[in-house]
């Protein structure tokens, strides 16, 4: 066997020059598909990390029944009442996976400056809390501030944040007073004062001019309740997400509660539309570094078989048979999948490590403020491309490898 591969390495570089070509078509196909791997596991990865963790909602929300079919059209109905929040809570509670557990209660209305109004859409939230899970980030993203103005504290429980377009369309500033009024859970029309403490942008431009953040004490003192439309909850572990989701609704269940409980990525459908849309991309590079490898090794092994078609019939002559023929051209390719692919980790490493001490920055969606470009490395993708670009020489040189095995011994020894 050793004798083969050394054949196959000597062969290789009789014609170093083809060979270096389709080494660097390998290894730059290998960089091109690792390089985007790399880029899509960013993207997921801070995708995933901006819902859960920077936009504080944690790994699962637990709904009332009937909330996210019925609850758009008459959300008071569908609220989770103190009790029952009391007795999720000594659920939750009895899980040491379980890092937080946090109240939210959206709501809807009038702000106005005293002039004139417009509609608002408000989270409102414990802030400590939520500032624990944002604390709980993976990413560079999560160590940005991505607000002006002062942080919502539960201390300042009448504290207002705002997005820039609605700010700037009722031209207010921070520290100005705010007016809110919305209909409370009886149907009478309740108002605060707030004080705007900062302006963020909206992830949706749609929104821009709409939404606001506040204190959960304050969404419930201006709906004039003690419920709460979810409860959002952290995981210490990810991968835990679904087992805990089958745990709780049985133990909720047990309970007498008729809850639906939402994964992450449920309630966050433009990570799913946008990790459909980058495996799609990725499978068109992938298929595009495809046809290159292989055209590439066919025309090496090709151009080989030509110009050696008298040393193989010599070899066939001397009683080599021919899925040796076969196998020595197969081994060829696959040393030079196996170099390219080598070549192809070295291009990548150079890759990341140019990003990573240039540091470029962007701005992707649903963020609004510029932040570090990153690229991945994922050492489980890099060794199936290796394993997928050596199969792929193999195959691509075993076609003209076996029609140069069946060639007549007399016919190759008087080629020309």
């Amino acid at each position: 066997m050793i004798t083969w591969f050394k054949l196959a390495t000597r062969n290789l570089f009789r014609n170093g020059r083809r060979s270096l070509f389709t080494v660097m078509a390998i290894g730059l196909g290998f960089a091109a598909v690792n390089a985007l791997g790399g880029f899509t596991a960013y993207i997921f990865t801070s995708l995933e990390d901006s819902y859960i963790h920077i936009q504080g909602n944690g790994h699962m929300s637990i709904f009332k029944k009937g909330f996210l079919d019925e609850g758009k059209l008459d959300p008071t109905r569908y609220l989770l009442n103190e009790q029952e929040v009391a007795t999720i809570d000594e659920v939750l509670a009895a899980h040491p996976e379980i890092l937080v557990s946090t109240p939210e209660l959206n709501i809807s209305g009038l702000v106005s400056n005293g002039e004139v109004s417009t509609i608002f859409l408000a989270s409102g939230r414990v802030s400590s809390k939520v500032d624990v899970i944002r604390s709980r980030s993976r990413t560079k993203v999560g160590n940005m501030q991505l607000f002006d103005g002062q942080p919502m504290t539960d201390e300042q429980s009448n504290g207002v944040g705002m997005s820039q377009g609605l700010a700037d369309q009722l031209r207010f500033k921070q520290g100005d007073t705010v007016v809110v009024m919305a209909p409370t859970v009886s149907g009478q029309i309740n108002a605060l004062d707030g004080q705007m403490l900062q302006t963020f942008n909206s992830p949706v431009e749609a929104l821009e001019d709409k939404l606001m953040l506040v204190n959960l004490e304050f969404a419930q003192n201006l709906y004039d309740t003690t419920s709460v439309d979810r409860i959002n909850v952290l995981l210490g572990d990810g991968m835990l997400t679904e087992p805990m989701r089958a745990t709780l609704r049985n133990e909720l269940a047990a309970r007498g509660l008729e809850v639906e409980i939402k994964t992450w990525n449920e309630l966050s459908t433009f990570y799913t539309k946008v990790k459909n849309m980058f495996d799609v991309i990725f499978l068109f590079a992938f298929l595009i570094v495809f046809t290159i490898v292989v055209m590439s090794v066919i025309n090496t092994v090709g151009m080989a078989i030509m110009e050696r078609t008298r040393e193989i019939g010599t070899l066939r002559a001397l009683g080599v048979k021919r899925r040796g023929i076969v196998g020595l051209f197969a081994l060829e390719s696959m040393l030079l999948g196996l170099i390219g692919s080598l070549v192809g980790v070295l291009l990548t490493l150079a890759v990341w490590s140019s990003i990573a001490t240039l540091e470029p920055t962007w701005i992707p969606p649903q963020i609004t403020r510029r932040i570090p470009l990153e690229v991945y490395l994922v050492p489980r993708e890099m060794l199936w491309s290796l394993l997928a670009l050596m199969v792929l020489s193999l195959l691509a040189a075993s076609l003209p490898a076996r029609k140069a095995a069946r060639m007549e011994i007399v016919g190759a020894l008087g080629h020309v």
